[in-house]
């Protein structure tokens, strides 16, 4: 399998090394199209041979597309490939909020699969939530998947509209696990830690709240009433979360994250 990234920033970067490291895709089977070689630092095994600058005849071989440049790129970068795709070549975005459609139109595919990941996708813990038009078969798209679980996890949604949703919950979502993150730092550090060590005691307990909440069956609401015993400090600091309306906010949040998104979309 013959794989084009076009674009080789984060997600490109990650995406093919990636592949290689779980020994999905062979190094002299991923080909680079960037804006300037010269900058291009290859790893991995990946041949300097295969990186290009402008597209050639040779771009209708390749088995899959991975779009992984700027959206406000796209419509440049596809009238320079247009004329050397193929109809049923596959094509995969990482573009956010290009839609199908759109693409399907300016390239002439009509195999295209858009996906949503998030920054952890950089050490294989993303998140993935992609869909793909009605062209795209289901032996294509366990392919897909294979190669998008190469960076963590995914899901496949039939409704492209929860791409929106899926950007505002787990493409957003780092950022406010290290909002909340950083203002218990910030408020063990006002109580008498230091920096290093307000930071290690947040770290730990991020981490191993998580593995233990995907270690048992239980939901969140249980492990919240294991931790908050009746009158003690976590009750306390449950208090005022509930009168400061905390839940609430992280909601409202959420959804203007998703207003957002959509707005973007079109």
């Amino acid at each position: 399998m013959k794989v084009l990234i076009l674009g080789y920033g984060n997600m490109g970067k990650t995406y093919a090394n990636s592949f290689i490291s779980s020994r999905f895709i062979k190094p002299e089977d991923i080909y680079l199209l960037v804006r300037d070689v010269s900058k291009v630092v290859l790893e991995n095994g990946i041949l300097q041979s295969n990186c290009y600058e402008k597209p050639a005849q040779d771009i209708g071989n390749y088995d899959i597309l991975i779009l992984a440049v700027k959206p406000q790129d796209f419509e440049n970068l596809a009238q320079s490939i247009k004329p050397f795709l193929k109809e049923n070549q596959m094509v995969l975005s990482v573009m956010a909020g290009v839609k199908i459609a759109k693409i399907q139109n300016e390239l002439g595919c009509k195999k295209v699969v858009r996906s949503m990941p998030n920054i952890p996708t950089q050490i294989g813990m993303g998140m993935t939530v992609f869909t793909a038009s009605s062209e795209v078969d289901r032996k294509e798209l366990f392919i897909i998947q294979n190669l998008i679980n190469t960076t963590g996890k995914s899901i496949y949604i039939e409704d492209e509209n929860l791409l929106n949703v899926a950007t505002a919950v787990s493409g957003s979502g780092p950022a406010y696990v290290f909002f909340f993150m950083n203002a218990m730092i910030k408020a063990a550090v006002d109580l008498g830690f230091n920096e290093s060590e307000a930071e290690l005691l947040v770290n730990q307990t991020f981490m191993g709240s998580v593995a233990i909440q995907n270690s048992y069956s239980l939901s969140n609401e249980d492990w919240i009433k294991k931790v908050a015993s009746k009158g003690g400090t976590t009750e306390q600091a449950l208090n005022v979360f509930n009168l400061k309306s905390v839940e609430e906010n992280i909601i409202e949040a959420v959804n203007a994250a998703n207003k957002r998104a959509i707005e973007l979309g079109s």
